[in-house]
């Protein structure tokens, strides 16, 4: 949490300092749109005040070390119960967060969001905290009906759906403010449009993660408790954020949903979720009941 927020204060350091750029910038282009001649090196000063300096460089530096840390402390929390480091709310919050801010980083390798870094910094070091200030337990046998190879699979890949989830909303975020205002820190950012392009990439990843959560979350309640389906509370909102992600795919693939409607959707689809691990699993009753509180 530590190095966490150490990296958060560089992201937020470097946003600072792009936005505080924004004057310098526009006075530059304005000089020269008027026809007055501008300095090469104030040009360049000023266009590059706007791209992501050192300040990011250490902020996801310090991410990808705090990940590392984060998962050696989630192995071992694993080794300490002599399980998946996942049985309880704890414990799924420790392993859910590193797989969301694994998300972010491996994404390097696919494209540079760093700009989401102060979201994603930020987040874990919120989420850890309430987890280890309000959720903590001493590791526990398994539940009989937790003692299944299916706790392996349906858990893992539940996280593995909301890190996709929660960089898609990341990005539907900044797409929204995109599409206010356009000034400071948001001038260095990809358009409104392909910052919607990239959520709905990710989204849908998280979206088919999510299917298989709810069909391997149905074949485990059979073998378990000896049904498919039994309206418990948490099969019922697993259920209702697979609706919600399932609008949001097929409203924005076959009825042209783009702009705000189409990133609120995705918002709401993991406020749901965040809703169903926090709400659901400490104030409703049902066969889930495994918060370990």
């Amino acid at each position: 949490m530590a190095v966490y927020t150490i990296a958060f204060i560089a992201y937020a350091w470097d946003v600072a300092r792009r936005s505080a750029a924004k004057p310098a910038a526009a006075e530059v282009r304005e000089l020269v749109g008027a026809g007055a001649p501008a300095a090469d090196g104030e040009r360049g000063t000023a266009g590059a005040a706007l791209l992501p300096g050192r300040a990011a460089r250490i902020g996801f530096t310090l991410t990808v070390l705090a990940w590392g840390l984060h998962v050696a402390g989630a192995v071992l929390r694993g080794l300490a119960a002599g399980r998946v480091p996942w049985s309880n709310m704890y414990e799924f919050a420790l392993t859910a967060v590193a797989v969301i801010v694994g998300v972010f980083v491996l994404s390097r390798l696919w494209k540079d969001l760093n700009f989401l870094g102060v979201f994603f910094s930020g987040l874990a070091v919120v989420f850890l905290g309430v987890a280890t200030l309000n959720y903590y337990v001493p590791p526990t046998p398994l539940p009989p009906a937790l003692q299944s190879y299916w706790l392996v699979i349906h858990v893992f890949v539940a996280s593995l759906a909301t890190g996709f989830m929660g960089l898609g909303t990341a990005l539907s975020v900044l797409q929204l403010v995109k599409e206010k205002r356009d000034n400071g820190f948001l001038r260095s950012l990809p358009s409104a449009v392909t910052l919607e392009d990239i959520a709905y990439r990710v989204g849908v990843i998280g979206f088919i993660f999510w299917t298989f959560t709810l069909m391997a979350g149905a074949i485990w309640a059979e073998h378990a408790w000896g049904r498919y389906w039994g309206w418990d509370t948490k099969e019922v909102w697993t259920f209702v954020i697979w609706v919600i992600y399932a609008g949001y795919v097929h409203a924005r693939a076959t009825r042209g949903w783009r702009g705000s409607r189409s990133a609120w959707l995705q918002i709401i689809g993991f406020m749901a979720i965040v809703f169903n691990f926090t709400i659901v699993n400490q104030f409703f009753a049902g066969l889930h009941a495994y918060s370990g509180l």
